[in-house]
């Protein structure tokens, strides 16, 4: 294969069509069905799902006999589905998500979550790298080497809409596909992070996640604080008292032992030379007020405290008046949203459900306390890379980076990982992405680094390219 063939190839094809795609897609505001419950009714997911439909068809034509569907199970988000024959029957699968995360606040004046802005190099708005511009590079990675004629194995390309709410209609879409899917033995995510730009990073692990609303209630309805403080316990009061019980105040440690795992050593030493190859970016990369400091400057235990260690994040509040409107009113109620990050290899069922007893049991003064579970995803932890893979990644991370790949493991999550890793336990992964230092998914200013998805793409179609010269040796 001609490398820099395929770099012009892949880099032509980003700039005239892939970019200006995803421009129009970041317009749509087709948040995933956990942030707008009328996502059908508004027709934002369809216009997405057409959107890269159109193009991916455009495409076929140079792609001999692929196919593409767009499958929609009764009341489920539609997924879209692509077949692409190959010079073997071995399968290679490729995942990407095309719904999004929530508006968030805080994004610069001229920017904007469905305003798609180019600044330099960089891609502004919602959804451009997470995770949008995965269909767009699988398939893109599949034309540079037909453009070659080098050959690849059959290839099955799936982008769900539901990533971002759990990817609770995606099992239901893989045993359903199943017989069509076949049994990959090399699993593409495009939906995953890296440490910088100036190398190939491939994730090793993913923490699971789960969470829901813990709402404290003690009265029917607010009353006068003068009358009632000293003698009614604030709701707020209590729920800092609970949420004490899962984590230290002080140092931000989860204390319940069940939610931790043995990190394993090659993990351990993986946490201590990424942190080695980042130096203080691992936390200088996060828009810090004056004077803020990170929880340690201990960078080996930064790494594995974002990657294998659980976590608790509030994400929102219900029950309090804005603080222009806030009266001297000793509220009935305070919710808080919890998102709870646990370790790889942890349930992340089992962990929710030992969260819900540990916040419902024996409430403070008999108020009344409701943990209602909303988010279950197991993470994932990967299986060693064969030889060919390793080598592979290597020699791809030189071509196209110009520097050696690097492994780390993700503090977020992708449910279809460990989904994957269960029906598939011979597969080999192949986890990469191109959210890296301040791209700021889910929140304000996030952006695509341009660069970073070419590379990315030209990384895809060699290894796809190898891993078939691989099976070609059995």
């Amino acid at each position: 294969m001609d490398t820099e063939r395929l770099f012009d190839f892949v880099s032509g094809l980003w700039d005239a069509e892939i970019v200006p795609q995803l421009v129009e897609y970041i317009r749509i505001p087709n948040k995933s069905p956990m942030f707008d419950a009328k996502w059908a009714e508004h027709g934002y997911m369809d216009a997405a799902v057409k959107l890269m439909e159109d193009w991916a068809r455009s495409k076929l034509s140079q792609l001999p006999g692929a196919t593409l569907e767009v499958i929609q199970l009764e009341g489920r988000t539609p997924l879209i589905y692509i077949e692409v024959p190959g010079a073997s029957d071995d399968t290679v699968m490729l995942y990407g998500h095309l719904d999004k995360q929530p508006e968030m606040t805080g994004w610069a004046d001229d920017l904007g979550p469905w305003k798609p802005v180019i600044k330099g190099d960089k891609l502004y708005g919602r959804g451009g790298a997470d995770d949008g511009y995965a269909i767009f590079g699988s398939l893109a990675a599949l034309l540079a080497l037909h453009e070659q004629g080098v050959p690849h194995a059959r290839c099955v390309v799936m982008i769900e809409a539901c990533e971002e709410s759990g990817s609770y209609d995606l099992p239901y879409y893989v045993d359903h596909l199943a017989p069509r899917i076949g049994n990959p033995s090399l699993v593409v995510c495009l939906d995953s992070g890296c440490a910088n730009y100036d190398q190939l990073w491939l994730t090793t692990s993913l923490r699971g996640m789960t969470g829901g609303n813990l709402t404290v209630q003690v009265l029917e309805e607010g009353v006068h604080s003068g009358d009632a403080s000293g003698v009614v316990p604030s709701s707020f009061r209590i729920l800092r008292e609970l949420l004490s019980r899962l984590e230290d105040p002080v140092t931000g440690q989860i204390k319940p032992k069940e939610l931790y795992v043995e990190i394993p050593a090659q993990r351990v030493e993986q946490a201590r030379v990424s942190a080695e190859v980042l130096g203080t970016d691992i936390y200088n990369k996060f828009p810090w007020v004056d004077g803020m400091q990170p929880v340690t400057k201990d960078l080996a235990e930064l790494v594995l405290n974002r990657t294998w260690r659980p976590q608790l994040s509030v994400t929102g509040v219900g029950g309090m008046p804005p603080l222009d409107s806030a009266g001297n009113v000793l509220r009935p109620e305070t919710s808080v949203k919890l998102s709870v990050r646990v370790p790889p290899t942890l349930s992340g069922a089992k962990a929710g459900e030992f969260i819900k007893q540990l916040l419902e049991a024996d409430p403070p003064y008999g108020a009344k306390v409701t943990f209602k579970l909303e988010k279950d995803g197991s993470g994932w932890n990967a299986p060693q890379l064969s030889p060919w893979l390793e080598q592979a990644v290597a020699d791809a991370s030189q071509h196209y980076f110009g520097m050696p790949a690097a492994y780390m493991g993700e503090g977020g999550s992708i449910p279809f990982m460990g989904m994957l890793g269960e029906k598939f336990p011979k597969a080999q992964f192949l986890i990469t992405g191109v959210l890296g230092p301040h791209s700021n998914a889910h929140g304000p200013n996030e952006f695509l680094h341009i660069p970073t998805g070419k590379k990315v793409t030209m990384v895809v179609a060699e290894v796809v390219a190898r891993h078939f010269q691989e099976g070609s040796k059995a």
